[in-house]
């Protein structure tokens, strides 16, 4: 493998991923991971542009923001590129109207979305509301529409929280597509779409930004299916197997965001 100042030349921006990269989430709002915090702040201190790319579906934007500012990290809700806001901007320039199957924390996002006789299913992390008789109204919602629209936020496997991991919005979005018969449109981790949308709002080209998360398909492997580079921290759920994935190959692996943040200062804009 090439050399870290080679990998890292010309970066610009760093997309950071938030849950298990900067910290576990979980009772008593989560823990910090070791040295993150200081990473976070010495990248803006460092004059690289910064922005936090997450898919979480469980909180929104405003109240996750507040939970990472009273771990201290310096964060403001601007600086968040997350999916419920990215599904919403979908909703109203395509005319849909949601049967939501989401967590309770999120519904607030939607707010000013119409939900009269729905013709399309948004499904998220929606943890414990993830009952047969929800899945089954969104079946139901589904196979009763000519055209099935199924939007996912985020399609990802599991996450770590402080108790240990936890099955994700991939899972229940698969079964939907199998028993309906149709695919979900991602909004979120891995979408290149979602990806895009960060860049604008950062203001930096592909090439010119690196991507730092613990998922080795929905962090790295999206990330580098945009022309972006991307590290994977072996913190959160990262598993020793994912350096020998067999499609996805990390162009590094850092212990945790404080060392990707050293290498990122001493070779990255050269």
């Amino acid at each position: 493998m090439a050399a870290w100042g080679e990998r890292l030349a010309g970066v610009r921006g760093v997309l950071l991923d938030i849950s298990g990269v900067l910290y576990d989430s979980g009772e008593g709002g989560g823990k910090v991971i070791a040295g993150s915090v200081e990473a976070v702040a010495r990248l803006k201190r460092s004059g690289l542009k910064v922005r936090f790319c997450t898919n979480e579906s469980q909180k929104s934007r405003r109240h996750l923001v507040a939970e990472l500012r009273h771990l201290g990290f310096d964060v403001s809700e601007s600086e968040v590129t997350a999916p419920p806001p990215a599904a919403c901007r979908i909703l109203k320039e395509r005319g849909l109207r949601p049967h939501l199957l989401v967590h309770d924390d999120v519904r607030s996002e939607f707010n000013d979305i119409d939900m009269s006789n729905p013709n399309c299913v948004v499904i998220a992390d929606a943890g414990e509301s993830f009952s047969y008789q929800n899945m089954n109204k969104a079946f139901q919602v589904l196979m009763g529409l000519e055209n099935p629209v199924l939007i996912s936020l985020g399609m990802g496997r599991y996450y770590k929280v402080t108790s240990g991991l936890m099955l994700d919005v991939g899972g229940y979005t698969k079964a939907l597509e199998y028993a309906c018969g149709v695919q979900a449109e991602v909004v979120g981790k891995p979408s290149p779409e979602f990806f895009k949308s960060a860049l604008r709002e950062m203001g930096v080209e592909a090439r010119q930004a690196v991507m730092i998360g613990d998922d080795i398909v929905g962090d790295v492997g999206g990330a580098q299916r945009c022309g972006m580079r991307a590290l994977q921290v072996r913190t959160g759920k990262f598993r020793p197997s994912d350096e020998h994935h067999p499609e996805v190959k990390a162009d590094g692996h850092v212990g945790n965001l404080a060392e990707a943040v050293d290498l990122l200062l001493q070779h990255a804009d050269k």
